[in-house]
């Protein structure tokens, strides 16, 4: 890759009404504002707009210092890659491809050592298996897009919380990227510095997985090591062992008959990183400008998304995609209206280009048919090319009376049953699923095979945000998914 890949951006920001809420590091300017799309974009013109969920940095210096030296850094993905991701989202729009896209609700600081890198190991390995049963299952490509390498930065309902029985107020926990989990007035301070931190960790996970993808571990000639060792004698793991023999038994026959059995694609696992465009002065300081083309990308991770609480038309971190060349996912929840996502759509892919844009819907079980169809509609009347994506994990969370906070699988199936049966009777394709895992035995989420019940939840409750399904509990989704997808001729 050219060297001038890798050199940020200095462009002039077109000036233009000043806002009250917006970036405290913007000039105060005044001007006309021309129509959205065809106002200039630059990588820090959403410091000009409105913006929710940015931290207050206490030193603004030391922040600048920081935003500075990530542009001096390396890229963590390149545009190549990105082009790629998009080609296959293009087709899973088509229906000629499924997506699968999970990982840790909330990845940290704590973790990362040598069983850190077991966890992204075991994860990564988790989400292979997955997308074997569905690709025996559908006989088509499944991509594999983890929430990985850059998933720091969390949204949050409040500025301020409180633990339960006590009256002390502190600022949230917004992720490890900005600061600390730990309820004192010191770790809930934004430190730049964290941000070079989640930088360094991503570089590493990157790397690892690369290493994992490439170097022979996930090879389907060993299809029967791609396996974790606490589901091998669950039945999801002996339906996945079934799937794995016959898997050998096709490899095999390809090689007797003369047919090649050693393309990368058997040898090699493609996968792609994402994480949500939480917080803009990381994103700003990794874009880079392709030399070649000119076009930008956010070069933190393949893809970025847009959550529920971050994609108004208006504001910041609608801005700052709109200029980015990434595929890029905007999460649907039960607010949104047919007006904003047309509007969105306006702004974020005015020529339509396929595999640009994932629509997540995320509304809850039972809610499903009260909002997808409007959606779907909206979408099939403007005539856009968009992928259809189910998250039935945020839109399915719950606090037990103990105060676990909870997701039943039962609802999160639900969901995603509610989400093929829209799809299948407006003609449309359901083309993924986007969840909250870990290829960890944890104790988060209830039911499942497994039967875990609230009163399990103490045994492993490990997560530093969200719950997360276990490996046991998203191999029996994947079986589901694959069983749902077929009884419903999905293919």
């Amino acid at each position: 890759m050219n060297a001038a890949f890798l050199a940020p951006t200095a462009l002039p920001v077109r000036a233009r009404r000043a806002s009250p809420a917006v970036h405290p590091l913007a000039p105060r300017m005044v001007a006309t504002e021309p129509p959205r799309t065809t106002r200039l974009w630059t990588p820090h013109s959403w410091r000009t707009m409105p913006i929710k969920q940015l931290p207050k940095y206490p030193d603004q210096k030391a922040l600048r210092e920081m935003e500075q030296r990530l542009e001096r850094s390396l890229p963590l993905v390149f545009s190549g890659e990105c082009e790629a991701l998009k080609e296959l989202l293009a087709k899973a729009s088509r229906g000629q491809a499924f997506v699968i896209q999970g990982g840790d609700c909330a990845e940290s600081f704590k973790e990362f050592d040598a069983y850190g890198g077991k966890n992204i190991s075991d994860t990564f390995t988790l989400v292979i298996q997955m997308s074997i049963m569905l690709m025996y299952a559908l006989r088509r490509p499944v991509v594999k897009i983890l929430r990985a390498a850059g998933q720091f930065a969390k949204p949050r309902s409040s500025p301020y919380e409180k633990k339960k029985n006590q009256e002390l107020s502190l600022p949230s926990y917004r992720g490890d990227i900005i600061n600390g989990s730990g309820f004192t007035q010191e770790e809930r301070i934004p430190d730049p510095e964290r941000m070079y931190k989640a930088f360094v960790q991503s570089t590493a996970t990157i790397n690892l997985l690369r290493t994992l993808a490439s170097g022979g571990a996930l090879d389907l000639h060993r299809v029967h090591d791609i396996s974790l060792k606490f589901v091998r004698e669950t039945s999801q793991g002996r339906k996945y062992a079934q799937y794995a023999t016959d898997i050998d038994n096709a490899i095999a026959f390809m090689e007797a008959i003369g047919l090649q059995s050693d393309s990368y694609k058997v040898r090699q696992a493609e996968f792609y990183v994402s994480h949500e465009s939480l917080l803009l002065p990381y994103e700003q300081a990794l874009c880079r400008q392709d030399p070649i083309t000119g076009k930008h990308y956010a070069t933190s991770g393949h893809f970025l998304w847009l959550g529920d609480r971050t994609r108004q038309p208006d504001g910041a971190h609608v801005e700052f995609m709109r200029g980015i060349s990434n595929p890029i996912g905007i999460k649907c929840g039960p607010t949104l209206t047919p007006d904003d996502l047309v509007q969105l759509l306006d702004i974020l892919n005015p020529d339509n280009e396929p595999g640009r844009i994932t629509l997540i819907t995320r509304v809850g079980a039972g809610k499903v048919a009260d909002n997808l169809p409007t959606f779907i509609e909206t979408i099939k009347r403007e005539g856009r090319d968009v992928v259809w994506s189910c998250d039935p994990c945020h839109g399915n969370t719950e606090t037990t009376a103990s105060g676990f906070k909870t997701r039943r699988f039962e609802n999160i199936m639900q969901e995603v049953t509610e989400f093929f049966a829209v799809h299948e009777s407006m003609g449309t394709y359901p083309g993924g699923v986007h969840l909250e895992l870990t290829g960890q035995d944890v104790t988060e989420c209830v039911g499942g095979m497994m039967e875990l019940t609230d009163e399990d939840l103490k045994q492993r409750y490990e997560t530093h945000c969200d719950p997360r399904l276990n490996a046991s509990q998203a191999l029996e989704l994947a079986l589901k998914l694959s069983e749902e997808m077929q009884n419903r001729c999905i293919l």
